[in-house]
């Protein structure tokens, strides 16, 4: 059978690992087949409306975009026909978000995809399954397949939260810290609990704890929120008990989101740290037909330079499905500021996507219920500070034409890509978050506190509305005077100026402004 290689599939191992050894052939494994959108003319002429903000548009129901856009039953056909052939299990399929989870052995993928597993060892990620160079697929699947994800399963993300260290009184006076309904306060968020809307997080490992949520809200005095649990791949609620690991971040996530929209269900998508998993959960919220989140809240991300072009595509597709749905998606831009951990200047994925809203801090002063000064977040390197930069891999979106980064340095240069954050909020651990994890009252802060910020605040929005805000970017960059225009500070490369920058974006919300411009 003539074969072709996958465009966008090549992977390289992680640097600083070495090879432990061959995978056993006789492990089993799934693997996620993603297909081509069909009408993609169409389903394109739709997004540039909505990219422009165009109000003619109304949002498609997951029904309604399941019928259109989701994978045709031809093409479908053409993968179970390939699995059966490479003597591979179909596990799952679904139309809608055009993807097949086949089952087999790793000798039979191997086969299958003519690639070869091997355990790699690396310093700080552990062991892992991967490959490098290319995936093949027979050429019956030419131009239907544009993604196979889960071959390797490296760790692909690392959660955006950062715990305030122990505060020593010798040195400074103490940093304040805040509770999720103080910061929706002094941002002027409006009345309303979100109530009729569900919420979707998505967590790529560890868990809550319910006996904390219940603490946690009746010590703020607000309804516990309904919370659902929904397991996707290998994933599930599985709390480890210890704070500073992914509960911390779970639990950040679901008491900012409960705290601020206590009316609005939260659907928390638990999967496996992997690209696959990663892209399965998200895929899988957007179109949940049963929660039907209409916000959607991400704190989890790596640098752009570490994804496949097979996984930023078919993340970045899922993403588009979001919009053209009326889903908001909230991405926090990252902790470790212009580099993202890296070398060099690196923006994080999927906050570098177009189609999300990209969620970058600040460190905020207030006295009584009035902001008294808000910076760009920098606490240094061991403290962390606000992603931000332009991306390599997307290019400069309508609503961002015109604008300029400005370098540490003061030199403006006009974007070549889409330039990240979009917003900002409260990230800061010296004016972090108030939250109980594990059983411990901790102060906590990082971009993972603004994404579901901002995902309460848009959560209150559509309850109040009746109606899904959806993707609100295009309406954000024509009415930049709803946000709070943070002017100092730097993430390293980039400074905060007047209008938008790549620390902050736009600026932090006023929540009653959002609301009018939406």
């Amino acid at each position: 059978m003539a074969k072709h290689p996958l465009q966008g599939s090549e992977r390289k191992a992680v640097e600083g690992s070495t090879v432990v050894g061959h995978c056993d052939p006789a492990e089993r494994i799934e693997v996620q087949v993603i297909l081509r959108r069909p009408a993609q003319e169409k389903f394109d002429a739709l997004l540039d409306k909505i990219e422009t903000g165009d109000p003619g548009v109304k949002p498609l129901s997951r029904e309604a975009y399941a019928k259109e856009f989701g994978a045709a039953a031809d093409d479908m056909a053409k993968v179970k026909a390939f699995a059966t052939q490479a003597g591979l299990t179909v596990v799952r399929e679904d139309a809608a978000s055009r993807k097949v989870i086949l089952a087999g052995t790793i000798a039979q993928f191997q086969a299958a995809f003519d690639v070869q597993l091997q355990h790699y060892q690396h310093h700080s990620i552990g062991q892992y399954r991967g490959r490098t160079g290319v995936i093949s697929l027979p050429d019956t699947l030419s131009g239907v397949v544009t993604a196979v994800l889960g071959l390797d399963n490296r760790p692909q993300a690392r959660p955006h939260f950062r715990i305030r260290p122990p505060f020593h009184p010798a040195k400074t006076p103490a940093p304040s810290s805040f509770t999720p309904l103080q910061v929706a306060a002094l941002y002027q968020f409006p009345e309303g609990d979100g109530s009729g809307q569900c919420v979707g997080i998505v967590e790529l490992g560890g868990g809550y704890k319910t006996s904390d949520l219940k603490t946690y809200f009746s010590g703020l005095g607000v309804a516990s929120p309904t919370v659902v649990s929904v397991g996707v791949d290998e994933g599930s609620n599985k709390p480890t008990g210890d704070p500073s690991g992914p509960d911390g971040e779970v639990t950040l996530d679901i008491e900012v989101v409960g705290a601020v929209a206590p009316g609005a269900k939260i659907a928390v998508y638990f999967t496996t740290n992997t690209d696959s998993g990663f892209i399965d959960a998200v895929t899988n919220a957007v179109h949940d037909t049963t929660n039907n989140p209409s916000v959607i809240s991400i704190s989890w991300g790596g640098p752009e330079s570490a994804w496949t072009s097979q996984s930023l595509q078919a993340f970045n597709s899922a993403l588009q499905a979001a919009a053209t749905m009326g889903v908001t998606v909230c991405v926090a831009s990252g902790d470790s500021g212009s580099s993202d951990g890296s070398g060099g200047t690196v923006v994080d994925f999927p906050a570098s996507s177009p189609y999300v809203l990209a969620c970058g801090g600040t460190k905020l002063t207030a006295s009584g219920d009035t902001i008294t000064h808000e910076v760009a977040w920098n606490d240094g390197t061991q403290g962390g500070s606000t992603g931000g930069g332009v991306s390599a891999a997307f290019a400069v979106p309508t609503w961002q034409k015109g604008l300029s980064s400005t370098s540490a340095k003061g030199v403006k240069t006009a974007l070549t890509g889409r330039g990240v954050p979009d917003v900002a909020g409260d990230a800061s651990p010296e004016s972090g978050y108030n939250v109980l994890i594990d059983g411990s009252q901790t102060v906590v802060g990082g971009t993972s506190a603004v994404a579901p910020l901002w995902a309460a605040l848009i959560a209150r929005i559509n309850a109040a509305n009746g109606s899904p805000a959806g993707f609100i970017n295009p309406k954000l960059y024509q009415t930049p005077s709803a946000l709070r225009d943070i002017t100092q500070g730097n993430n390293g490369a980039f400074e905060a100026t007047p209008g938008w920058d790549a620390c902050t974006g736009l600026g932090s919300p006023n929540g009653q402004k959002v609301a009018a411009a939406l």
